[in-house]
């Protein structure tokens, strides 16, 4: 009882001190549709654009919203890639040129969303969640991505500037790689899509790690410590979870009702990712009932601890019971010369070293019946 109750102690004082993972974001109580929420701290935006076709790419940095309007009827793909939320009027500027619905603007701006997909007539609306590990393998953040696809060009809009998983795609843009070049937007959308989804496997891998050293430490060694990262690794899956699991839906969606912008052939492609999806869920379902499995583990390893002691106690005690009852019974003081039967012993030449003697070889006895016992080994090996 005890050590569970410091088990629950020990989950109340990290679930206060941890960042909070699992909130989503909800407009206050009267607000108007469409109003956006800027943290104060948020980074002004950065537009980059890469326009390309089967014959040449280019890239323009630091494009104001109005610049970005010549690129979206052109037959080129156009990929307009946003990052940070920290101005709402380059925000409002941008929702204008690309004709984008308040409540469209709203899911992008406020932060974060549950992953979704939304279809706009001619727009077509993805809202996910990107994953990037902390450095040396410190657990993870996630960063929401939008995606709106338009017939030649794709919106992306990114909470920070700093790291994104879209390198690969946008070496294989530039170096012509692939396939992605002979495709249009709605083939972009999908590369941008699956290198979220891949960016999963990285950091479940690390967890994968993480619970094989706990296994090991729990059993031979558990700690207060111990307990501490088993619930952060809970927590942590428990939000890699409310990451994936919607946009399994999201992608299904898609897959099954379709879509006039995506064509039937990335349709296929889809399909890939959504396969994607489920190995990562069935991972995370497969360490969440590892790190669960590891509480009972450290609770059996923390009694099996004490039970030990109690067992060392409980043989130096049984040891001693018998010394302790024959120092009584002399302890007691009855007069030898008011009758023959009290305590004889008293005035035997021979008879304190004889007392010490039995009580020594009462001692040695039982040291050597619990040996014989394989009471001195470890628990799993006791007889009878």
């Amino acid at each position: 009882m005890r050590e569970r109750e410091t088990l629950h102690s020990s989950a109340e004082a990290l679930i206060e001190e941890e960042e909070d993972l699992f909130d989503y974001a909800y407009d206050e109580p009267g607000s108007i549709p469409g109003t956006l929420s800027i943290e104060e701290d948020a980074q002004p935006p950065e537009i980059v654009l890469i326009d390309y076709n089967l014959e040449q790419a280019k890239r323009i940095t630091n494009l104001t919203p109005e610049a970005c309007a010549q690129y979206l009827d052109t037959e080129s793909v156009s990929w307009v890639d946003v990052s940070g939320f920290g101005n709402e009027d380059i925000l409002q500027r941008l929702g204008k040129v690309f004709k984008l619905h308040p409540l469209v603007l709203e899911d992008v701006v406020n932060v974060p969303q549950r992953p979704k997909i939304e279809d706009y007539e001619d727009q077509l609306v993805i809202i996910t969640q990107m994953i990037m590990p902390k450095p040396r393998g410190e657990g993870f953040w996630l960063e929401q991505v939008s995606l709106v696809l338009g017939k030649h060009y794709l919106l992306t809009v990114q909470e920070e500037k700093e790291g994104d998983c879209f390198e690969p795609v946008r070496r294989r843009i530039r170096f012509k790689q692939g396939n992605i070049r002979h495709h249009g937007a709605d083939y972009l959308a999908y590369a941008l899509w699956d290198a979220i989804i891949d960016g999963f496997f990285p950091v479940l891998e690390n967890y994968g790690e993480k619970i094989e050293a706990l296994e090991d430490e729990t059993v031979l060694n558990p700690t207060k410590k111990t307990l501490s990262e088993i619930y952060q690794i809970k927590r942590e899956l428990l939000a890699l979870r409310r990451a994936i699991w919607p946009q399994r839906t999201a992608i299904n969606i898609l897959i099954r009702d379709g879509s006039p912008l995506i064509s039937d052939e990335v349709l296929i492609y889809l399909r890939d990712c959504y396969d994607h999806i489920i190995q990562i869920i069935d991972v995370i379902e497969t360490y969440r009932e590892l790190a669960s499995s590891l509480t009972d583990v450290y609770l059996s390893a923390v009694n099996n601890k004490m039970n030990e002691i109690m067992k060392l106690l409980t043989v130096i005690s049984t040891i001693f019971i018998p010394l302790t009852f024959i120092a009584g019974i002399y302890g007691m003081n009855f007069n030898p010369e008011k009758s023959p039967w009290n305590m004889p012993e008293l005035n035997w030449y021979w008879g304190y070293p004889l007392c010490l003697g039995f009580m020594g070889a009462i001692a040695l006895s039982l040291v050597y019946f619990f040996w014989r016992r394989g009471w001195f080994k470890d628990t799993s090996t006791l007889k009878g």
